[in-house]
């Protein structure tokens, strides 16, 4: 029989004392059926009689097998059969479809009109069930252990589900100052006899009547109902069905209990206030802590050491092995090793003490890794900056940060600030020469680094990681990842993104070679696939976007990859994405690992082996804890959610980060000590639910925190910069996707009003000044005040659809100028091409980048061009001709 045929029937099983005159209950079944139902005239009672007691081990399983049968689709309405037992007793198992009510003065039978709430078709979902979808239209069954002190009745029952339910944030919310008896009595009269649906649970409450009983469905209609019989002498006894795609059967065992636990607590005490019941037993809440630890590796031993120590050891182990290519620049472990040492002695000789901070603004090469190596040799914590970012945001970190030397390159002048002296790292290494090294105390809890992220204020927030979580996550990794000297990494990610950090000691603690990405390589992916296949790479770091990319080159060209490990971080995965990868590429040949990770904990926290089953499944697992990583998952009040139930991500253990730079109010916030006794914890602001299996699911953000390719933001950081404009009198921020699937059309968009005569283009100069480009919104619309909601907070859902971006279009306006498009069949072609993938009327004088362009839409654009035959361009021409005339120009010029 098919689900739909099992969701459509239920059954009642009655326990029958003997003596039983079959006739006579054979005669009665079709008189009461024939009154309401002149079909069921001929209703037939099969009967069987079995060689065993009611008590007999295998009397359950028949009774079940009959109880779960369902009806045929062109078969009578009701099927009856009486199982008879050796000892006399018989059970009637009676089958029916849903829309059937059948009474009698024995047993009721029936779904009441009108109270399933779930026969328009529009089957409810449970977030916290966890089911299994192949297992859909199964059923299991769980009793609900109530305790037999317990008086029960409807208001009681009903309650206990509604406050479990709020509880696991799956329910209407409840105001828990309240006394238990204050909200019980709100639920008086809430019952009216039939199935009563609360948030996907179905409640059904009946008199218990002489003998056994129980009414079910086969496949409930609702994910899960709970029945519940009420007995003469005031107690109460139920048994939870549901549906094994809905609900895992652990989840629903605990469910259950949860429901017994707080109706005990409720009927115990009715002046106790709600938030006083607890939703976990103290056992539970250990066997919940205890999941969510992943123990540190038995032979760890690198825990205690600083960064610098440790790859001392590895110069020590392979001096002449080559540790990282830039180009056409090769250095051994020794050589990088020297370079770094005369950085650091270049430090020191421009009076930077230990402890101190280093700003480090430089391109991806091979200085940079030196610098960053040099300046942790020095007993320092580097400060990487993005020379992208605008001056601004580069002084802010600078000046917060309380460095008093930056690391810069010779293209590109670091923006001058008062106090702060710039350095090129070739003269830092003059200053270094003939300077002995300075032995330095190893301290594994100071600091290694200082990344900043995105922060609500409109300010970036540093984050401060001392080394020994570095070495933690060595740890953690090492085995698990199987990292060894013969690997081959690339440094894709700007030092500023935490990533990075994976990236380079990963690979220079393991002995591997490191290979540093040029940046217009990283933004040109037919180049980069070349490198992964020249290199020949083993362990290749990307967020999901960017190898979104990888993938369509790679799909195409067919050429042999070494790659062995892809590790995911930065941005949630689409599983579904990776299709085309395991079409091409077997699973236990590259291992693709998703991992959640937080700067605040370490870059990663979570590890999750990706296979084609997790594809079909499209699930959003990121895995248990790393070794020395604990998770949990917790209410807005801080408390612990059992297993299944969504609430805010905890991260604890080896991964958490020392503090905020600057910020004690805010670190008292998020770095809290674990009230459960786990030690400090990391409130992460992301929302996620664990698995019976001690994995986590990753479902979002909390907050107004959004990633987009890879980079962690704030909108209300970007909010707060458009506000610092001062004709700005309210702004809203918010993520969309001009295609809601394809992560490479994600944009933000903004809305602003506005006081005085400036324009949306001045606005969005004003944040370009400000923000990095990957923060900038892609269109600034001007509203006449910014929508509310009755709380008071910004109402996204009657904003109007965001305006074309206005840059540069004012200035535009009027001219008489004849497009050359007219003319020029390559150059209407190419306004095409941009404006199908920007979702925009293209002219040429737009700026791909102002009409909302990214940098994987720059790839999109060059991939087209090229099957359609047009000239190839480069990534780095492209943003360099970034207006659509200049770059039809470019096209032409090229085919000179």
């Amino acid at each position: 029989m098919s689900r739909s045929q099992a969701r459509s029937c239920h059954s009642l099983v009655v326990r029958v004392p003997g003596p039983i005159d079959a006739e006579e209950l054979r005669q009665h079944l079709r008189a009461r059926a024939a009154g309401g139902r002149p079909e069921l005239a001929e209703l037939r009672l099969w009967e069987e009689t079995l060689p065993f007691g009611a008590g007999h081990p295998a009397a359950g399983p028949r009774v079940r097998q009959e109880a779960e049968r369902p009806l045929h689709v062109t078969g009578l309405p009701l099927r009856a059969v009486l199982l008879r037992y050796a000892d006399g007793d018989a059970d009637l198992v009676l089958v029916a479809r849903h829309e059937l009510t059948f009474e009698q003065p024995r047993f009721t039978f029936g779904w009441s009109a009108g109270t399933t709430g779930a026969t328009d078709g529009a089957r409810p979902a449970l977030e916290w069930g966890l089911g299994a979808p192949a297992d859909a239209g199964r059923t299991g069954e769980v009793p609900v252990p109530l305790p037999t002190a317990v008086r029960a009745g409807h208001a009681l029952l009903v309650g206990a589900v509604a406050l479990v339910l709020a509880r696991y944030g799956a329910g209407t919310t409840v105001d828990e100052t309240q006394r238990t008896g204050d909200f019980l009595a709100g639920w008086e009269g809430a019952y009216d006899g039939g199935l009563l649906p609360l948030s996907g649970v179905g409640v059904l409450i009946e008199r218990a009547t002489a003998g056994e009983r129980r009414l079910s469905s086969l496949a409930p209609e609702l994910p899960a109902v709970l029945h519940f019989a009420l007995h003469d002498d005031g107690s109460a006894s139920g048994v939870l069905r549901h549906d094994l795609g809905d609900l895992d059967p652990a989840v629903a065992e605990r469910f259950a209990a949860h429901v017994a636990h707080v109706a005990a607590q409720l009927a115990a005490d009715a002046e106790q206030r709600l938030d006083a019941v607890e939703l976990l037993t103290p056992q539970e809440t250990e066997a919940v802590l205890r999941l969510g630890v992943t123990p540190a590796a038995g032979d760890a031993g690198t825990a205690d050491c600083t960064v610098h120590g440790l790859f001392a050891d590895v110069v020590r182990d392979r001096p002449e092995a080559v540790a990282v290519t830039a180009g056409d620049t090769s250095l051994t472990y020794a050589e990088l090793d020297a370079r770094a040492g005369r950085t650091a002695a270049g430090l020191r000789a421009l009076g930077v003490a230990p402890g101190s901070m280093v700003g480090v603004a430089l391109e991806r090469d091979a200085d940079l890794v030196a610098t960053l190596l040099g300046v942790l040799k020095a007993g320092c914590a580097y400060v990487p900056m993005d020379l992208r970012y605008p001056e601004e945001r580069l002084r802010y970190t600078v000046e917060n940060a309380g460095a008093t030397v930056v690391v810069g390159g010779v293209d590109e002048a670091f923006p001058a600030v008062e106090g702060v002296r710039v350095v090129t790292p070739a003269e830092l290494r003059v200053l270094g020469e003939g300077t002995g090294p300075t032995p330095l105390p190893e301290d594994p809890s100071a600091p290694a680094y200082v990344i900043y992220t995105s922060g609500s204020t409109g300010r970036p927030k540093g984050v401060v990681v001392p080394h020994r979580n570095v070495a933690a996550l060595l740890d953690a990794t090492r085995e698990d990842f199987a990292l060894r000297a013969d690997d081959v990494w690339t440094l894709f990610h700007s030092s500023a993104f935490d990533f990075s950090v994976w990236e380079i000691w990963g690979c220079l603690l393991t002995g591997g070679r490191l290979v540093v990405v040029d940046y217009w390589v990283t933004r040109d992916t037919e180049l980069f696939h070349e490198l992964l296949v020249k290199e020949r790479v083993t362990v290749l770091s990307q967020t999901p976007s960017a190898f979104a990319q990888v993938i369509e080159v790679d799909r195409r060209r067919r050429t042999d990859l070494a790659v062995r490990l892809v590790v995911f971080g930065g941005e949630p995965l689409d599983v579904r994405m990776l299709s085309p990868w395991f079409a091409r590429h077997s699973h236990t040949g590259c291992r693709l690992v998703n991992m959640f990770g937080i700067t605040e904990t370490t870059v990663h926290v979570t590890a999750h082996t990706v296979t084609p089953a997790d594809v079909l499944a499209a699930g959003r697992r990121v895995g248990p804890a790393l070794p020395g990583w604990t998770l949990s998952v917790r209410d807005p009040r801080g408390r612990l959610l059992p297993v299944g139930a969504a609430g805010e991500i905890c991260v604890g253990g080896a991964g958490v980060a020392d503090r905020y730079l600057g910020l004690p109010g805010l670190t008292a916030e998020r770095f809290i000590d674990d009230p459960y006794g786990g030690g400090r914890i990391y409130r992460s602001g992301d929302r996620g639910r664990l698995r019976p299996d001690g994995g986590l699911d990753h479902l979002g953000r909390l907050d107004s925190q959004v990633k987009v390719r890879g980079h962690r933001i704030e909108l209300d950081e970007i909010r707060n910069v458009l506000l610092g404009h001062p004709e700005v009198s309210g702004a809203a921020t918010v993520l969309n996707h001009d295609v809601p699937t394809d992560s490479a059309t994600a944009r933000i968009d903004a809305y602003v009003a506005l006081r005085g005569p400036a324009s949306t283009a001045d606005v969005l100069a004003h944040a370009r000044a400000v923000l990095p480009a990957y923060m900038v919104p892609a269109s600034v619309t001007e509203l006449p005040a910014i929508p509310l909601t009755i709380n008071g907070k910004v109402d996204t859902a009657a904003l109007p659809a965001p305006a074309p971006s206005a840059a540069g279009r004012e200035e535009r306006a009027g001219t008489s100028e004849v497009p050359a498009a007219e003319h020029d069949p390559q150059a209407a072609q190419i306004l095409k091409l941009w404006g199908h993938v920007l979702n925009t009327e293209v002219t040429e004088q737009d700026n791909f980048f102002e009409l909302g362009g990214n940098s994987l839409l720059v790839i999109r654009v060059l991939r087209e061009m090229r099957e359609l035959g047009m000239p190839k361009v480069t990534t780095q021409d492209f943003y360099r001709n970034s207006t659509a005339g200049r770059f039809i120009e470019l096209v032409r010029d090229s085919q000179s």
